[in-house]
């Protein structure tokens, strides 16, 4: 009866327009903005320039005021983000190196032999450990430094620093992490005895260069250029460390704290032990 009585006392429109209003205050940042997009549209249309304020979409979750975000453990959301990454192959790089193939097979006092020297274009790639484990991350080791600089107020996010330290990239670790581009290899001398091809030498040294015995020795020596010429390896460490900062930040860090309310302000990735 309590229920029917007050029906009765307020009219269905008043109460469909008190409900409007309670939605369109919650919704507030959101109509203002449709408001004002469809006005700035219809004024464009007509030629009319009118400076309109301007109002950015928003919806109530989205509004961050005082105290709201200063209870979120950033801290822990970003570093179990980081602890999600994986260990890619990155730095790759291409160097060209010279090598040379020599047979010498005599057939008795005839002497059979043949040199041929290439230039050959290699590829490698660092490992760069994204993910050294939880031991690494503990905080008595300041691998992972989170800074909260200040918090969101009033709709404006708040500024984070990180300074994160990974252990130093690491060169190929065998000879099958190196690969021998053969579009770019190709002989650019070659020197014989006054035998070869004649008397027999032909046949008892041309198999010597099949493309598995060559492709073999280039990828040996591909390899020690990538581990041992610091023309090399430089290159190959720096570039793996300018990638694995940008994976870091833009894939893993930033998203995180961007969805807690905050802006990335610094971030810096130092490297441990000797390169």
């Amino acid at each position: 009866m309590v229920r029917l009585l007050i029906g009765r006392r307020v009219p269905r429109g008043l109460a469909w327009g008190a409900a409007a209003v309670l939605v369109g205050l919650i919704f507030r940042r959101a109509v203002a903005w449709a408001v004002i997009a469809a006005l700035s549209g219809f004024l464009h249309l007509v030629g009319l320039n009118v400076h309109l304020p301007s109002i950015r979409f928003g919806w109530p979750w989205q509004s961050i005021s005082a105290g709201s975000s200063s209870d979120v453990a950033v801290g822990p959301w970003v570093l179990q983000n980081i602890e999600g990454i994986a260990k890619p192959a990155l730095g790759t790089e291409n160097f060209t190196f010279v090598f040379t193939h020599t047979v010498s097979k005599s057939i008795g006092i005839w002497p059979c032999w043949y040199s041929s020297t290439f230039d050959a274009s290699g590829r490698a790639s660092a490992t760069v450990d994204l993910n050294p484990g939880s031991a690494w991350w503990a905080p008595s080791t300041g691998h992972f430094v989170l800074q909260i600089l200040s918090r969101p107020l009033d709709g404006a996010p708040g500024s984070i620093a990180v300074a994160l330290v990974l252990p130093q990239p690491q060169l190929p670790q065998s000879v099958h992490d190196i690969t021998v581009d053969d579009t770019w290899s190709h002989p650019i001398d070659t020197q014989h005895s006054w035998t070869y091809p004649g008397l027999g030498c032909g046949a008892l040294i041309k198999p010597q260069f099949a493309q598995s015995v060559l492709y073999a020795q280039a990828q040996n020596l591909a390899y020690e250029q990538a581990t041992r010429n610091p023309q090399v390896t430089r290159p190959l460490i720096s570039a793996a460390k300018a990638e694995a900062a940008q994976i870091i930040r833009y894939n893993f860090i930033q998203p995180t704290v961007n969805a807690l309310g905050y802006k990335l302000a610094r971030f810096s990735i130092g490297w441990s032990g000797a390169a």
